[in-house]
């Protein structure tokens, strides 16, 4: 029986640096219900994992991939390596450096 838990990869490009977009990423995360992390790479992206429900991840997915922080502006969001989970491997959901 399924669970109903995924989690999945995802890396941001655009103006995503300097603009908050980790924060905004961990309180969107958490007013979900969902778990991850989020970091910042030297190629001036974003990159992290996001856990949780099915529906609350896809949720996660559209905000990662149209909307963002406010000042940010995305121009492409690649999710990869998505997979039903037996159960949440992460707690919380933090920034990475």
């Amino acid at each position: 029986m399924s669970s109903g838990l995924c989690s999945v990869d995802f890396e941001i490009h655009g103006h995503v640096q300097g603009v908050c977009f980790r924060m905004y990423t961990e309180k969107e995360g958490l007013s979900l219900g969902c778990v991850g992390w989020v970091k910042n790479t030297n190629k001036g992206t974003v990159v992290g994992q996001v856990q949780g429900p099915k529906d609350k991840v896809y949720e996660m997915k559209v905000w990662l991939s149209k909307e963002g922080s406010p000042s940010s502006r995305i121009t492409r969001a690649v999710f990869t390596n998505e997979r039903d989970i037996p159960k949440l491997e992460l707690s919380g959901f933090g920034t990475r450096f």
